[in-house]
């Protein structure tokens, strides 16, 4: 009954299993559920007859409901549980008329359209805590599989000074450990119960109210929050920023891994695949069709996070326009952060590495990137300032003649009066200057190693 209403391009920025998560036909079960779990909190507190439970719960399921009616009725009534509710009644009353007079007993509509967000999020946010696992790990064994494989490093877009690969790996796990704990911290904040009836009050269920609302928290396996939250949106808004952020990340990895996979470039390769990556008129061409899809993702998913956000502002006891805003807004984030987190981890474990190029990129400019090393070796004898003035002046010298920065350097008679040549070659090799490269990748792997 629920026909894939899906974009064609669905699958090109998210994965099978997020996408199953936040389908229509998903989210109308997590509605029944919490419909469900209801009947049985009530009957338990005697709220409801206990024989009513049963033909509620059995009535609760998706393909029970028709979902162009369901759409229609959400048209008119402004959200899905006011018709699907209705729909719900008449299947329980079709097969048992004093049960469907107990379906919804206590709650309003936000309540269970809450609550079954709250499943379909600590479900999807459970796929997004198992790719980031299995990520880190890719990303640790290559840092450390390249812990000292020279590179150079790049400052607005320009040749800096040299860098290690595993030190580009380690960056990069860093960020996904600091998601990892984001993720892990946020889930007692942000998975809870939404139970507070028409206004928040819960006046429907008189004394019973508490224990109904422990006993459907307990059903759902969601905490049970200190009091109703229907217009403080702040735990959405914090599930948003996380994948809003996590997102950004992800971003990145495929911004610098596409950058090196540039041609002129040709340090990094994404896996190869048949039918991935090729072009439709140039048979020539592999395409960082991966490294596209979460760059997709993070542009898009900043405006659906400021979406979430705007709709934080809310009037007095129920919203007009803030909650509506999210409907639409968090699902789709949460695909494309699954979708974006699901590229990466694919790609990471079999990026090819071109070391060749690594090392004739890190000599392209003929040691001019290594000037700062013999500037500061130079300036503890005539002084900084000057020092950077004979190795700036040296540097277009040897731009000018074609020549190595080596070779300028070595006829200049101020640098052979306080560097021998062997002590030049040792400044000017890029392996001697990348700081604190691997010191850097170990404490990385280390704290990967403490959360893992």
């Amino acid at each position: 009954m629920f026909a894939s209403t899906g974009r064609l391009t669905d699958l090109i920025c998210g994965n099978e299993a997020a996408n199953a998560l936040w389908s229509a036909r998903a989210t109308v079960q997590a509605m029944l559920d919490v419909e469900a779990a209801l009947a049985r909190a009530s009957a338990e507190h005697g709220v409801i007859p206990a024989s009513a439970v049963d033909a509620i719960v059995a009535a609760c399921n998706a393909d029970n409901i028709d979902a162009g009616a369901l759409m229609t009725g959400a048209a008119a009534g402004g959200n899905l549980a006011i018709p699907l509710v209705k729909q719900l009644t008449a299947v329980v009353k079709a097969g048992d008329a004093e049960a469907a007079k107990y379906v919804h007993w206590g709650a309003t509509s936000q309540d269970i359209i809450d609550t079954g967000v709250m499943l379909q999020l600590r479900a999807a946010f459970e796929l997004i805590d198992a790719d980031l696992r299995e990520l880190a790990a890719s990303l640790a064994q290559q840092a450390q599989k390249h812990h000292a494989t020279p590179m150079i490093g790049r400052t607005w877009l320009q040749q800096a000074l040299p860098i290690t690969l595993g030190l580009k790996f380690a960056q990069w796990l860093d960020a996904v450990t600091r998601h990892r704990g984001r993720l892990y911290e946020l889930k007692s904040r942000v998975f809870v119960l939404q139970f507070g009836g028409a206004a928040g009050t819960l006046a429907s269920l008189r004394d019973k109210a508490l224990p109904v609302a422990q006993s459907l928290a307990d059903e759902l396996q969601l905490a049970l929050p200190a009091l109703p939250w229907h217009t403080q949106r702040d735990r959405i808004a914090e599930a948003a920023a996380f994948l809003g952020m996590l997102t950004g990340t992800l971003g990145k990895i495929a911004r610098d891994i596409s950058l090196m996979m540039q041609t002129e470039l040709g340090e990094l390769a994404e896996p190869a695949a048949a039918g991935k990556g090729g072009s439709s008129t140039m048979p020539h061409k592999r395409n960082p069709v991966g490294c596209a899809a979460v760059l997709t993702a993070a542009t898009r998913a900043p405006n659906l996070v400021a979406t979430v956000f705007a709709g934080m502002v809310q009037e007095h006891e129920r919203a007009l326009g803030g909650w509506q805003a999210e409907w639409e807004a968090l699902p789709d984030l949460a695909r494309l952060t699954a979708g974006a987190l699901s590229n990466i981890k694919g790609i990471v474990p079999g990026l090819e590495v071109n070391v060749a190029r690594l090392a004739r990129n890190l000599d392209a400019t003929n040691g001019l990137v290594l000037g700062e090393a013999v500037m500061l070796a130079l300036g503890d004898a005539i002084g900084r300032l000057d020092a950077h003035k004979l190795v700036e002046q040296s540097s277009k010298a040897a731009v000018a003649s074609g020549q190595s920065l080596f070779e300028v350097l070595a006829a200049n008679e101020t640098v052979t009066q306080h560097l021998s040549q062997q002590q030049l070659k040792s400044l000017l090799d890029p392996a001697n200057y990348a700081g604190q490269a691997q010191a850097f990748v170990d404490a990385a792997l280390e704290l990967h190693r403490a959360n893992a």
